[in-house]
């Protein structure tokens, strides 16, 4: 029964997926977005894991219409399930501790995966070990490109703590507000 899913508390965390999306849309640094924000998020909060799936990977999907498609996206798209997944894992304990190891674990794991993409991918190297740590290397060199002011990776990093505190803070405080959100006092 679909509608039985659909609570105060289903749109309060659905609210929060549709406003990460909606500012990945905005103007921003490069790689300060919401989006692992988003799927961890997704991943402690909704209580059904086809949603918290589903829901987020569609948002994403819709804004990537928007914003371009990319050869890279099955890696991207991965490290976003993988995400969900760390959100799923810390629903049980949710603290500034673990939302924040959970933060920083998502940024690693989209850079091991996006890299790992590209090289599997892209010619530029050898189908070997040795290959593989260039391409690691020159993702490192990448990331520390400071054209805009910080790099991509401390871009990302920052962007996932900041709006993984923003959204996990913000439920939070509405749950103190309206109990009927907090599934732990049922």
């Amino acid at each position: 029964m679909l509608y039985k899913s659909i609570t105060p508390r289903f749109i309060v965390v659905f609210s929060v997926i549709l406003t990460a999306a909606l500012l990945r849309l905005l103007p921003h640094w490069p790689n300060f977005t919401p989006i692992a924000a988003m799927a961890l998020f997704a991943g402690t909060y909704f209580d059904r894991k086809q949603f918290a799936f589903a829901i987020p990977v569609a948002a994403m999907f819709i804004s990537d219409l928007i914003i371009g498609l990319h050869a890279n996206m099955p890696a991207v798209y991965l490290s976003f399930a993988i995400a969900v997944v760390l959100g799923m894992a810390i629903r049980k304990k949710v603290t500034v501790g673990s939302v924040f190891m959970a933060s920083v674990a998502s940024s690693l794991i989209f850079f091991l995966i996006t890299n790992f993409s590209s090289w599997l991918a892209m010619g530029l190297y050898p189908k070997n070990l040795m290959g593989l740590a260039e391409c690691y290397i020159a993702g490192l060199v990448f990331f520390r490109d400071t054209t805009y002011g910080f790099s991509f990776f401390l871009n990302d990093l920052l962007g996932t703590t900041f709006f993984s505190a923003v959204f996990y803070g913000a439920f939070y405080l509405v749950q103190m507000r309206f109990p009927v959100l907090d599934r732990s006092r049922f």
